[in-house]
């Protein structure tokens, strides 16, 4: 069983005991909450950071999770009766498994204007764990970037192992971006600074479910500025191996693609496929060609009372 499916396992025993049981508290807003098994750790202070892994739910969907990424780092605050999940976070400790339950209703008295997939009657869960406490926010900063690099790795280990099962033939970059040269193309090589002008077809690592191409006749290759950062990092970083009229596929990488934020297929740390051609070189961006409707008009040999703007139509 995958850490996965063991800790979804763990959700769905964390919600079931939770809502078998009369056991709830409280807060003053009318947010119920339950700790399922408690922790051994101290309670948390205000001013104090949590340190939670979590999935939030809406009924039996879910909206979103940490599990497999990198967890959430929340403030102790001294809320008031806000309605909010963290006026939980100060009756918690260290090691807490937490349920919290928010009813729609309630939030759309707050706020009638919410997202469409909220509808009255439905319940909003919060199910995390407390990893740990931190004291201030060079703790916090610390920690992030610690768990940074710890899912830099995971996500270099997905695409290696994707790459030795497949037995694709590539070169790996410094980086971490794996390159399949089909040709490599003629003339200067593109680098960072160059106005590169790309085709391609992006593919999900995991499903090689095609999310979006340029490559159909009748569509214009996409033009940028390399190593600028006006792209995804893998692209900047691949890119490189090519010349004009080059042709390959880019096998990036999450983290040098869209990271946490939710990629093409709606999930943190996508790693994704990218067929492209290489169809122009260039030292820097074109210049922009002005419309010539889009020309300012000259008035100065307008006869007098008739120019652009006198309030005449002819």
């Amino acid at each position: 069983m995958t850490k996965l499916s063991l800790f979804t396992t763990a959700i769905v025993a964390l919600m079931m005991a939770a809502c078998g049981s009369a056991d709830y508290s409280k807060t003053a807003s009318g947010i119920t909450y339950k700790i399922v098994k408690k922790g051994e750790g101290p309670q948390a202070k205000l001013g104090q950071f949590l340190k939670v892994h979590y999935t939030q739910k809406i009924n039996d969907s879910t909206l979103g999770t940490s599990q497999g990424g990198i967890p959430a780092f929340a403030r102790v605050d001294s809320l008031g009766p806000v309605y909010n999940a963290a006026e939980v976070f100060r009756f918690l400790s260290k090691g807490d498994s937490v349920v919290v339950v928010q009813e729609v209703d309630s939030l759309m008295k707050q706020n009638p204007t919410l997202p469409p997939f909220m509808k009255k009657g439905d319940k909003l869960y919060l199910i995390f764990k407390v990893v740990d406490i931190l004291d201030n926010e060079q703790q916090v900063q610390a920690e992030q970037e610690k768990e940074m690099k710890g899912q830099e790795g995971r996500d270099q280990a997905v695409l290696d192992e994707y790459i030795k099962k497949n037995n694709i033939k590539a070169t790996k970059t410094g980086k971490g971006v794996y390159v399949a040269v089909e040709n490599g193309g003629t003339g200067i090589t593109a680098d960072s600074g160059k106005y590169v002008s790309v085709k391609y077809r992006g593919k999900l690592l995991t499903t090689g479910k095609e999310f979006e191409s340029t490559m159909e006749a009748g569509k214009d290759p996409i033009g940028f500025v390399l190593g600028q950062g006006q792209v995804i990092q893998g692209w900047d970083d691949g890119l490189k191996l090519f010349a004009k009229g080059g042709k390959g596929t880019l096998y990036i990488p999450g983290f040098l693609a869209y990271g946490m934020r939710p990629g093409p297929g709606g999930q943190p740390n996508e790693a994704l496929i990218f067929d492209i051609e290489m169809v122009d070189i260039a030292d820097k961006a074109p210049a922009p060609q002005q419309n010539p409707m889009m020309q300012p008009v000259d008035t100065s040999a307008a006869p007098q009372g008739h120019s652009k703007d006198d309030g005449h139509n002819h």
